[in-house]
């Protein structure tokens, strides 16, 4: 098999077909997915261990390969074309190389996410923390992604990313932009956070909260002037909170308590739902840091964020189930859809 064109072929199919994602694993068919539903390209051969390795050769190379049998894990991010980028993982099962690409869109801008307004003055604040949250797959690189790309049309700013690996490449607009890439630019996120305090940046991106060590630096940063924004992929704003909280050990819990209080902007919270007329749309969750929310953080009570969340929409705050019960009401998504996503299936009901 020649994996350079085959390699093209099945990619190519994932852009023509509008597909998320792409799986090679031995023994199956090539497969992707397409609106949440996986398809195997059965026109295709099933697969060899010999193919999924030639696959990975193709895109990483023989030292990063040889690495990585080592390791048995991998993330790398793979440019085709000079048009299209993919995230990538590979693993073994049973011995044997699997691989899964996602097909990484261009930079959208925020009105196209249909992200809230308050995400977007979020965007043009000039420091603070805020987070991206969801389960895996739920878009939150994406808005990040859109909030530099806003920052960056709109601002002078320095901003600097570090990420694992490189998702979305900016061009620079009115700010600098750098984009530090774990395993290439930097050892690990942590380090890389201890020098950017010497760098100059205005706007501190991280493509994922990893561990205590990069959860305290990204507080530190956004106390000390920067805007930071990252993910972490947690439920709900209330439990994002608590998980940061959690992180630490007991005798350091008050003092992220009472960092995160003063540093926080905010928590956005967001599911892709398939739409009634196909494709996907966005749910939200936003909690905004009021001074109540703020004491709420300080005082050990952030079980009661969920009921300012729900009743603060004239802080900013959007509420997940009238988020949802609303896309039911406009007809863009059905209503079991939407009832599988809401977290108060009764309060759900009664809104719709």
């Amino acid at each position: 098999m020649n994996y350079e064109v085959e390699l093209d072929d099945l990619i190519m199919t994932l852009v023509k077909e509008a597909g998320s994602d792409l799986h090679l694993a031995v023994g199956s068919f090539p497969t992707v997915r397409i609106n949440r539903d996986l398809i195997q390209l059965t026109r295709k051969k099933e697969l060899t261990a010999e193919d999924t390795l030639g696959f990975l050769r193709q895109m990483v190379g023989e030292k990063t390969l040889t690495n990585f049998v080592v390791t048995q894990e991998l993330d790398f991010s793979y440019q085709h074309r000079k048009e299209y980028r993919l995230r990538g993982n590979a693993s073994f099962q049973r011995g044997v190389i699997s691989i899964a690409l996602r097909l990484i869109p261009k930079v959208k801008s925020m009105a196209e996410l249909r992200l809230p307004e308050q995400v977007i003055q979020i965007a043009r604040e000039r420091q603070g923390f805020f987070l991206v949250v969801g389960p895996v797959g739920q878009g939150k690189s994406t808005t990040l992604a859109a909030m530099i790309e806003l920052i960056n049309s709109e601002a002078k700013r320095h901003i600097i990313t570090v990420e694992d690996p490189i998702e979305f490449r900016f061009d620079a607009g009115k700010s600098l932009i750098e984009q530090r890439e774990v395993g290439v630019d930097t050892s690990d996120f942590n380090n890389a956070l201890i020098h950017i305090f010497r760098q100059d940046a205005d706007v501190i991106m991280i493509g994922e909260m990893r561990g205590r060590d990069t959860i305290s630096a990204a507080v530190t940063a956004a106390e000390t002037g920067h805007l930071v924004l990252s993910t972490l992929h947690t439920n709900s704003a209330a439990q994002t909170v608590d998980r940061i909280i959690d992180t630490f050990p007991g005798d350091q819990q008050d003092q992220i308590r009472m960092q995160l209080a003063a540093s926080l902007l905010g928590i956005l919270s967001q599911r892709l739902l398939p739409s009634t007329s196909g494709g996907l749309v966005p749910a939200f969750e936003l909690l905004i840091n009021t001074n109540a929310v703020a004491n709420l953080i300080r005082e050990k009570r952030t079980h009661e964020i969920d009921v300012l969340i729900e009743t603060g929409s004239q802080e900013g705050m959007i509420d997940l189930d009238r988020y949802l019960a609303e896309l039911v009401r406009t007809g863009q998504v059905a209503r079991d859809v939407a009832y599988s996503f809401a977290r108060r299936k009764g309060l759900f009901e009664r809104l719709i």
